[in-house]
């Protein structure tokens, strides 16, 4: 029961060859010559230019978004600050009734 069970190599079917043999190879020391490469001056990158349209298409782009993520971000503020108002409401209103209950025993 606490013996592992070894399993079999299973026996191949089909055509079988026998193994090759594998002859090494004699390395050769030489003389080694780098690869010659062509001598070109390196190719500078094209400078974008920005002509006053895309200039002000850039601005105006950044505008909108700053103005966006700012209102998004008012919005959030403005619905947590009313969140919090209304759950001070419902406590302070609890709290009355808890105390007049209290009041009449």
């Amino acid at each position: 029961m606490f013996r592992p069970k070894i399993p079999t190599m299973p026996t191949p079917t089909g055509r079988v060859t026998p193994p090759s043999v594998v002859e090494p190879t004699a390395i050769v020391p030489g003389s080694h010559t780098p690869p010659a490469y062509p001598t070109q001056p390196a190719r500078s990158r094209p400078t974008v230019q920005l002509t006053p349209g895309t200039a002000l298409a850039i601005v105006g782009g950044g505008t909108a978004v700053v103005l966006v993520v700012g209102a998004v971000l008012v919005s959030l503020l403005l619905a947590v600050a009313v969140t919090g108002a209304t759950v001070a409401v419902c406590a302070i209103v609890l709290r009355s009734l808890l105390a007049s209950e209290a009041k009449r025993r």
